[in-house]
């Protein structure tokens, strides 16, 4: 198990390290403009990752993680934050999230409960988390009548920029894939936004996410961990 530690906080990284002594022998990134090119490298099974260390767009950088290396399993730690940014958080990806007053052995546990498949995730969320199963239960026929509308209002073409948006693809990215200009791909974002009824990137690759879910049900089963546990 390859364990890699992301941020430049010194101190956090030093407690970071402290907690998987004998768990892994950690990989350090404590530059954030080498980040995603030492990523792929290094290939980690968990990440630790600092809130404040990929700037400001972090649910957008938490996708394009977990598009990159599908097997990762993400433990954001962060000061506090509200409920629904936390919700959105694990809707993008991360399987843990932690305050950065954690101490080490509550991180080695967190570690090994996420590592066997379980969330690590705060009791305030589980209403979040009841009222999203609820609705996917509930409302099933519109949520394949919702796909099928993707499918078939989108044009070919719509729907293959769609796709790589949701394997976190950039523009610059597509339009090679495509032999088209970037500037093209802007424009069909835009009709792509327009048809679903959407305003931005984050909220389409988040809807290719839930199309590929409801298409292919995950077969894996996940434990809640609530971190009062420690408290």
């Amino acid at each position: 198990m390859l364990i890699l530690l992301a941020s430049s906080n010194t101190e956090l990284l030093a407690r970071w390290e402290e907690s998987v002594f004998g768990l892994s022998s950690p990989c350090i990134i404590n530059n954030s403009k080498n980040f995603k090119d030492r990523l792929p490298k290094a290939n980690p099974d968990i990440l630790l990752l600092d809130y404040k260390f990929l700037g400001l767009n972090l649910q957008k950088d938490i996708l394009d993680i977990t598009n990159l290396i599908p097997k990762i399993k993400i433990i954001i730690f962060s000061p506090a934050i509200a409920d629904n940014e936390e919700w959105t958080l694990f809707k993008c990806g991360i399987k843990g999230c932690c305050h950065y007053d954690m101490n080490p052995e509550q991180i080695s546990y967190t570690i090994n409960a996420i590592q066997k498949g379980e969330l690590w995730i705060r009791r305030s969320l589980t209403s979040y988390m009841l009222q999203e199963l609820v609705e996917v239960s509930l409302e099933k026929d519109r949520i394949e009548n919702a796909i099928h509308d993707l499918l078939t209002n989108l044009t070919k073409r719509e729907y293959e920029i769609a796709t790589f948006v949701g394997r976190g693809e950039s523009n610059k990215k597509i339009a090679n894939r495509l032999d088209i200009t970037e500037r093209t791909v802007k424009a069909h974002l835009t009709e792509i936004f327009r048809k679903l009824q959407i305003t931005d990137r984050i909220k389409l690759a988040l809807m290719m996410k839930d199309t590929i879910s409801a298409l292919k049900p995950s077969q894996a089963s996940h434990t809640y961990h609530d971190p009062s546990y420690f408290v």
